[in-house]
């Protein structure tokens, strides 16, 4: 048959058939989406700026971008709130793919507002000497030269910067902004890997100890794969227990009230070995991003080996965001599975903060101590997860807001503490710092205090609200074990502070840096909202009760 025949009988039989209905165009909410579109085009404009902006200017361009886009996009975030999209009008935007209800508002401002403080100190050029007459920051001249390599030699004495770090952070932030306001499993999958593949890059360019740097993001780029991996896995088998990818679907699915099965998919539909298996992988990825044990693994290494101004943002805004998908997750998609979950969750919990607590007493290094700090901080965060109530949802956002800003404060400190080799992050050298200079290891101790949930800080008024949702969620054990690790952890921080102010200064001991008024803005921001949420923790512990309800 020729050719042509075969193209007559094709056309002749779409004729034949009903007429071919139109292809309805995506409904997006552009409005309600405006915080993620905002940070988004400002990233995008940043690499534009990387390629067309002439090497002298990029800096401030980019900083410039970058604190507008994510202050415009705060705003964005209040104007929603205020419209009522976390209360009344909270509902599923774009076509079932994303939540815009009060928990993904709360958590978006709280992530665009750790990303301001985390521009600030990445922004910072003045606490290294001048390098051939050129300011430095933390990141390395040129990522791609080989350390200690003549190109790098060269680039250092021509003054160049990475200033890539900026449209890399916008990125990160904006796949941030997604995580936790996710309705279905691809979105959630997609908006993973936006946030975490610019954080191993970010993690890979400080610019002193180049080495122990570009370790830390192997490490981490090839456990963050196999975690990706396991989410990715467990988000198939999940779709071939119910169906769909969609959260309202799989919850439907669960409780046994779906009502239209597709008769392909009728034999697996309802396999509750899939369910499960689904379930426990995709809970693996979110946990190893929270850095629970036993995915904890990742967390000393890359907080010790990234820059700190990196550190200090991703230990800040990835919890906040992982937490949110895992909340959503949990009480959206599974509530229907709670008997099984919970379990589960209750041996994670005990295991990560009694491990974070314990094994931090024997850290030498203080990037490193604050890496297992926040490892048993993850901990009592999950033990308002497991409370499974609206108090439960509500502590846990406050905890994280709270968390973020005492964690941006006190990398950013640690970055002001120098030696000749750059940051002096051996706790040896910080003996005596509180004689040599008081205010900076004032402010240090109360970061430090917050940590250890001493009253009047923001993180008693934290613990206190999370503890006290698990008690009344049936989980009084879980909060038994929470109070002894707080307490072990406690030994730790005051240890520190201890060393700061009663033991006597080296002569070779380090300098305290004075840094621009960028990283002060980071830090005094952490102090005030330390204190603040600390002595009047009400206003905002309401607010996270009004942003506390899922849409569903």
């Amino acid at each position: 048959m020729s050719a042509s025949a075969v193209h007559s009988l094709w056309t002749t039989a779409a004729t034949a058939a009903e007429p071919i209905s139109k292809i309805d165009a995506p409904k997006i909410e552009y409005g309600q989406l405006s915080p993620t579109l905002i940070v988004i085009g400002a990233a995008i404009i940043g690499v534009l700026v990387e390629a067309f902006v002439p090497r002298k200017s990029r800096y401030y361009t980019q900083v410039f971008v970058a604190v507008v886009a994510l202050a415009a996009a705060f705003a964005a975030v209040v104007a929603l709130a205020a419209g009522g999209y976390g209360t009344t009008k909270a509902h599923i935007a774009a076509m079932g793919a994303i939540a815009v209800d009060g928990p993904s508002l709360f958590l978006q401002g709280t992530i665009l507002l750790a990303g301001i403080l985390g521009v600030f100190t990445f922004a910072e050029r003045r606490l290294d000497p001048e390098a051939h007459g050129n300011r430095v920051d933390s990141f390395a001249a040129q990522a791609a030269s080989v350390p200690g390599s003549d190109s790098e030699k060269a680039a250092v004495k021509a003054g160049f910067t990475t200033t890539e770090v900026f449209p890399l952070l916008l990125f990160a932030i904006s796949g941030m902004l997604v995580f936790p306001s996710a309705n279905d499993l691809l979105t959630l999958f997609i908006a993973l890997e936006v946030f975490s593949l610019p954080l191993y890059l970010l993690c890979a360019v400080a610019r002193r100890k180049r080495l122990m740097s570009q370790e830390a993001a192997v490490k981490y780029f090839l456990l963050g794969a196999f975690a990706s991996a396991f989410t990715l896995f467990g988000i198939a088998l999940l779709y071939g227990y119910a169906g769909s990818v969609s959260y309202a679907t799989i919850a439907h699915v669960v409780d046994g009230t779906v009502t239209n099965v597709d008769p392909a998919l009728a034999g697996t539909m309802g396999n509750d070995v899939l369910l499960l298996i689904g379930t426990a992988l995709v809970v693996m990825g979110l946990l190893f991003k929270v850095g629970a044990v036993p995915f904890h693994m990742w967390t000393p290494d890359v907080y010790q080996g990234a820059p700190t101004p990196v550190t200090g943002f991703m230990a800040a805004a990835t919890k906040v965001a992982a937490f949110g998908a895992l909340l959503r997750l949990l009480y959206v998609v599974l509530p229907g599975l709670r008997w099984d979950w919970r379990p589960v969750m209750w041996a994670v919990a005990i295991v990560t903060m009694l491990g974070g607590a314990i094994v931090a007493i024997t850290q030498t290094d203080i990037k490193r101590l604050l890496a297992y700090s926040s490892i048993a901080h993850a901990g009592f965060i999950l033990a308002g997860v497991i409370a499974t109530s609206p108090d439960g949802v509500s502590s846990v956002l406050f905890y994280l807001g709270a968390y973020s800003f005492v964690t941006i404060g006190a990398f950013a400190v640690v970055t002001l503490v120098r030696d000749a080799g750059g940051e002096a992050t051996h706790l040896s050298k910080w003996a005596g710092l509180g004689r040599r200079s008081p205010l900076v290891a004032a402010v240090f101790a109360i970061f430090l205090l917050a940590f250890a949930g001493i009253p009047l800080t923001s993180g008693f008024s934290g613990k206190f609200a999370v503890f006290k949702a698990a008690a009344e969620g049936g989980a009084g054990a879980l909060v038994v074990v929470g109070v002894i690790s707080s307490a072990i952890a406690a030994f730790f921080y005051i240890r520190v502070i201890v060393l700061m102010f009663f033991s006597e200064p080296k002569p070779e001991g380090p300098t305290v840096a004075v840094p621009s008024p960028l990283t002060m803005t980071a830090i005094a921001v952490g102090v005030a909202v330390t204190l603040v949420l600390g002595v009047a923790p009400q206003y905002f512990l309401d607010l996270a009760g009004q942003a506390g309800v899922f849409v569903r």
